[in-house]
């Protein structure tokens, strides 16, 4: 791929430090020259001074450093006074990599080119973890897959909410479930550089980071503070698909939500020789499909969830109070959901709270439909492989309930005419565990 925008030449890792005494982790990065920062605020406290806290900040300065990064994209990172084990500098790597495909993809940069420099950290044997009663951090984005992963964890574990925002900010979307749950709410703010709110206005290159990946950071380091001993995950066997290829290589706009992400993020915490807290995935080994008939039979939840894009925008002027009913995401949830609630009760979940009719209604969103199954471009979203969704659509058209919607008729028929259509044993096999996962015996679900 030839460049066809102009990089930057150096970007620098600058420093850290931490202010127990106002919990907050002040993170500092140079792009050129131009000086950047970012905040992150927690809880204060004496914890901020224990060699795991410490850890665990080094490691979101770490991470977080791919926002401002992207500005230009220089083919140099420094990392200045901060050395790296041989670890943590693949993994930084891969992080760069891999976590901005998209980024690269749409502004037709490559950056296999990427260098990073930094001095040799010695590994040191790692303590261990602590044993004891399980103490779990479980990330909420009020969505279909964490509330799923947190009504398994509480049964099995002293469990408490992660919640990330701008501070003072707050959205409804997921405020409304974790207060269904009932459970703790434990927050952080983080405050990006204003400079990159102004991305087109200072020339900035602009495009997707794998903020799951940063988010993850900060759980670890809120975990720590908490002493809490796992940071459970909501990720699902799908995100490890790319969203497409190019040039050989998988692009894929979920990489930090991936099973190789989670891997390579557990190898860094456990080699760490501070004792950091568990990571994982509840739902790495379960499919949309298995979640979404999971998530049906949580009826308390249902008039709560909000998994549309427009329920996260940063500009609350255009944030909506209820589900848009337009959007790719929008989009996903009702076909995925449609297999196991009825269409009564998925037309009350999009009408509600002043929302209007759900997405199968529209014969005008088929293009987005047939995307999701394979038949256009995937869409840069946090959707199901195609396999679930066509499985999903032919569940769904096979409801009596769903007789009066001539666009799921048309998208089956469509589905049920293609060579790879999935057969009944595929679909029954989408609706059982798939593949390997990292979760600990102690939370595992109880079937084979």
């Amino acid at each position: 791929m030839t460049d066809v925008v102009r990089r930057g030449e150096v970007f620098r890792y600058e420093s850290f430090d931490v202010d127990a005494g106002s919990g907050l982790l002040t993170c500092r990065y140079s792009v050129d020259g131009r000086p950047f920062s970012e905040r992150v605020t927690l809880a204060p406290g004496e914890r901020w001074e224990t060699p795991a806290a410490q850890a665990a900040a080094r490691l979101v300065f770490l991470v977080a450093g791919v926002s401002y990064y992207k500005t230009a994209a220089p083919p140099v990172i420094e990392l200045g006074e901060t050395a790296l084990t041989e670890l943590e500098r693949a993994f930084l790597r891969e992080f760069y990599l891999q976590g901005l495909g998209e980024f690269a993809y749409r502004n037709a940069i490559d950056l296999s080119d990427l260098r990073i420099d930094a001095e040799v950290r010695a590994g040191q044997p790692p303590s261990g973890r602590a044993s004891g009663e399980a103490r779990a951090l479980v990330p909420f984005g009020g969505g279909i897959d964490s509330i799923v992963s947190v009504e398994h964890v509480r049964q099995r574990a002293d469990v408490a909410l992660f919640v990330v925002s701008r501070p003072g900010d707050r959205f409804e979307a997921i405020e409304r479930p974790a207060a269904v749950s009932g459970l703790p709410v434990v927050r952080a703010g983080r405050e990006i550089d204003q400079q990159l709110m102004r991305s087109a206005e200072l020339g900035f290159l602009n495009g997707h980071v794998p903020v799951t990946g940063i988010l993850s950071a900060i759980a670890v380091l809120a975990a720590v503070l908490g002493e809490r001993d796992a940071v459970v995950m909501s990720n699902e066997w799908s995100a490890s698909v790319p969203t497409l290829e190019h040039d050989g290589r998988p692009v894929n706009h979920q990489y930090s939500k991936s099973a190789s992400f989670e891997a390579a993020f557990r190898a860094v915490l456990a080699a760490d020789p501070a004792g950091l807290p568990d990571y994982f995935s509840m739902l790495r080994d379960r499919t949309e499909l298995w979640i979404a008939e999971v998530f049906a039979g949580l009826e308390r939840y249902h008039g709560s969830f909000r998994s549309c894009n427009r329920a996260f925008h940063l500009d609350k002027s255009l944030r909506l109070g209820h589900w848009c009913g337009q959007c790719d995401k929008c989009c996903f949830i009702d076909l995925i959901l449609a297999p196991f609630m009825s269409a009564e009760a998925l037309r009350a979940v999009f009408a509600a709270d002043g929302g209007g009719s759900e997405p199968l209604a529209k014969p005008e969103l088929a293009p987005k439909f047939r995307a999701l199954l394979g038949a256009g471009t995937k869409p840069f979203e946090c959707v199901g492989e195609v396999s679930e969704c066509r499985a999903a659509v032919l569940l769904a058209a096979r409801r009596a309930d769903r007789a009066g919607f001539p666009l799921l008729k048309e998208l089956a028929a469509e589905v049920a005419g293609r060579p790879d259509a999935p057969a009944d044993a595929e679909i029954a096999a989408m609706r059982r565990p798939v593949g390997e996962n990292f979760v600990p015996t102690v939370f595992a679900f109880g079937e084979s």
